[in-house]
């Protein structure tokens, strides 16, 4: 289990690097990056929950410069 929630954390993490590099993000991407990190929300540790809210937090601070 504990491998599948690494798994879900990094692709949270690479879901929202493609969208805040991405010269024009669409909302798809947006939602996307949303939904991966509210999987791997559910599965991981107490740190990494904290790094998913900043990631979070990170796709809607780059929503709003756009």
């Amino acid at each position: 289990m504990e491998n599948m929630a690494t798994n879900l954390f990094k692709q949270a993490k690479n879901a929202v690097a493609q969208f805040t590099n991405s010269q024009n993000p669409s909302e798809q991407e947006k939602e996307a990056a949303r939904s991966v990190i509210q999987s791997a929300f559910t599965s991981a540790s107490p740190a990494e929950q904290q790094q998913l809210q900043e990631l979070e937090r990170k796709l809607e601070q780059h929503n709003e410069l756009k």
